[in-house]
């Protein structure tokens, strides 16, 4: 089966860019179910290029236009794994969308790890292809972090929110998002919305929902 590298979901188009991750959240939807809404997003290979997401990207445009179709002004990087994992297609695609489409917003959903995985601070590299930065907070402390997480590192927490600072820093939109109410978990919302806006992000509060959207 062809590798779905984008995909439709309530009027959007996302892009599904892998299926690593270096978390194993334990409310992550992959960890139930190969699809959503009938798209298969479990990548039978990772061995493609910008081409060949371009090219997905272009087709499903296509079929909306002969379709009468509109999908919402947005493109967003979330697939089954963590997108800065295929930094250099990530940025290879943002590119092109922003040099000719260049109205669409561009959102990346990231467990903020990049920094972390690139030994480096790649933010700046997304400035101007990257409108807004989705960062999964999930949690108060980095205990609760581990816990809901599953990272696959030590002081993961503490990179997530030095990336969201790094985003911050940079002038680009960040909101930090923790997933609430998981099987009746609650988190303390407050301490994480203080969190957020300590380091200069918006804050979401995200209803777990068992299917995952």
């Amino acid at each position: 089966m062809a590798n779905i590298l984008v995909y439709t979901l309530d009027g959007k188009i996302y892009i599904n860019l892998t299926n690593r991750c270096t978390n194993d959240c334990i409310f992550c939807l992959r960890n139930d179910k190969a699809d959503v809404v009938g798209q298969r997003l479990w990548l039978d290979s990772e061995d493609f290029g910008a081409n060949d997401v371009i090219q997905q990207y272009n087709e499903i445009l296509r079929a909306a236009q002969n379709d009468g179709v509109r999908y919402s002004n947005e493109v967003v990087f979330c697939g089954y794994g963590e997108p800065m994992l295929k930094f250099e297609i990530l940025k290879e695609v943002s590119k092109y969308i922003k040099e000719h489409y260049p109205s669409t917003k561009i959102r990346v959903n990231t467990n903020g790890h990049a920094n972390y995985v690139y030994k480096r601070n790649v933010v700046p590299e997304l400035k101007g292809l990257v409108d807004e930065f989705s960062v999964s907070l999930n949690g108060e402390n980095s205990a609760e972090y581990d816990e809901l997480s599953q990272p696959k590192f030590d002081g993961a927490y503490d990179e997530v929110k030095k990336f969201i600072k790094a985003c911050s820093d940079e002038g680009i939109s960040v909101v930090a998002s923790v997933v609430e109410g998981y099987k009746g978990r609650h988190i303390n919302l407050e301490k994480c919305e203080e969190i957020s806006k300590s380091l200069g992000a918006k804050f979401r509060a995200r209803e777990w929902i068992v299917n995952g959207y």
